[in-house]
This record gives structure tokens, sequence and C-alpha cells, in this order.
């Protein structure tokens, strides 16, 4: 993921949301997909070429809909920060899953490698994660995120209130724009960050060696008890916040 400028002036724009406008492009329809083809006359421009990008000639627009949701997430940031006192966000990150992750991702899932499947089959080629510093904001911006104007969730799995069995926590959402494009939202603390980080690092550390799979049973074991303990901590930090701003 690209970081983004995390030192832009809060701008009075509280209420304005997410710009509206014509999205250029809408998913085709798909027998079991109900959420492509809702918008008559526009469609995804399927392209079937190796040759050719997986996005067809629809990555300006990616472009376009991954700032008019960070500008939101910006100005929903800037209003917290306003009525708290204090920013919300510790950082945000963004991406557009690279040509090759999204073809191996089709590859994976079993799919083609068309335009098709990796704008309306798959929903995550647009990502955003927000890191938050306690756990109520994750969901104060999730709130707010569902009513951008011309955002709709197609999508959401809570994984902070019902975490995975290997102790991943984080929240996540998923916006069709305009009746286009999708993007993924993950919203998590800076502890479930982290976890989530070191994680990843000591998994592809652990596939790499080769060495390490007779202890993988403890290996789990060790990581899910970390995830826990910093669960524990969140929930204490947020204790003591309310307890500041309730004093």
């Amino acid at each position: 993921m690209t970081v983004q400028n995390e030192d832009t002036a809060c701008k009075d724009t509280a209420g304005e949301g997410i710009k509206t406008g014509n999205s250029a492009a809408a998913c085709m329809k798909r027998a079991g997909d109900p959420a492509c083809g809702k918008t008559p006359g526009r469609t995804i421009t399927v392209n079937s070429s190796a040759q050719e990008s997986i996005y067809g000639n629809h990555l300006p627009e990616m472009q376009q809909v991954m700032q008019r949701l960070l500008d939101a997430i910006a100005d929903i940031r800037c209003r917290m920060t306003k009525e708290l006192g204090m920013d919300p966000v510790e950082h945000v990150l963004s991406r557009i899953k690279t040509e090759e992750s999204m073809r191996e991702k089709c590859r994976r899932r079993g799919l083609p490698e068309t335009t098709e499947s990796a704008l309306c089959v798959l929903k995550d080629a647009i990502g955003i994660r927000v890191v938050c510093a306690f756990v109520d904001d994750v969901y104060r911006i999730r709130d707010d995120l569902v009513k951008l104007p011309g955002c709709r969730p197609v999508e959401e799995k809570d994984y902070i209130r019902h975490a995975k069995p290997n102790g991943y926590r984080s929240y996540h959402l998923i916006l069709q724009v305009d009746g286009g494009l999708y993007a993924e939202i993950q919203l998590r603390t800076i502890s479930m960050d982290t976890w989530a980080a070191l994680e990843h690092h000591m998994h592809y550390k652990k596939n790499l060696e080769g060495d390490a799979q007779k202890n993988n049973d403890l290996i789990v074991a060790e990581l899910k008890r970390c995830a826990d303990e910093l669960a524990s901590t969140d929930a204490s930090m947020q204790t003591i916040r309310d307890m500041i701003l309730g004093g």
C-alpha cells in the first residue's frame, strides 16, 4: 500500500462527505451476483487479452474513486478531531492492487483473468486501510462511511467483535461507488495493525525457511495469545480515554 500524505491541513468540509459524480463504468450483469448491473446502460469494458491491463481502460477511474474516498475519510477525520480534541486516525494507507497480484488472485480463485473478474467478481482492486487509536473510532468512522452519498455498502465483516481463529482483528467494509467500482476499506486499531504486520512477516519467514513446521502449533497458539492480549489492551485504553473525556 502507498502511504498517503498525513500532513494535509483540515478543511472545514463537515457534512459534505464524498463528492458526487457520474462513474464511467458499472459492473456487467452476472448470474448469482445481484450487486452487479444495477445501473442500466453502464458496463465494464471486458478485456480478455493477457497482453493488455487486466483493468482495461478503467485505471484512471479507479484512481479517481480511491482519491474521492480518501478525501471523504479526511473530512470525517477532521470533523472527529474537532469533536474529540484529538486526531482519531493514526495513519491511512491506500493502493490499487498491482496487475501481477490481481492476476494471481484470479488464478487462485479459478477465475478468468479478465476485467470483469478484476472489477466485478473480486471487489478489492481498490484498497484503503484506516488505522485508528481506539476501537470506538473504528466504528464511528464506519458509520460515517456507509452514509456517504453515492456509496452503497455491499459487504461487511466485523473481525473485531468476531475475531478469526488465529486472532486476526479488523473491520472490513466494501463500498460500491456510484453503482460502479468497488473499494475495500479496512479499519483497525494500532494494536491490530501491528499484530497483523508481525503475523504476516513471521508467516512469510516460516514458509521461506521451511524448518518451523514442527513448531507450527506453538507458533499459532502464541500468535493467538498475543492477539488476545492486545485486544485486552485496546479495551483498557478505550476505558481510560472514556474516563478522560467524560471527566
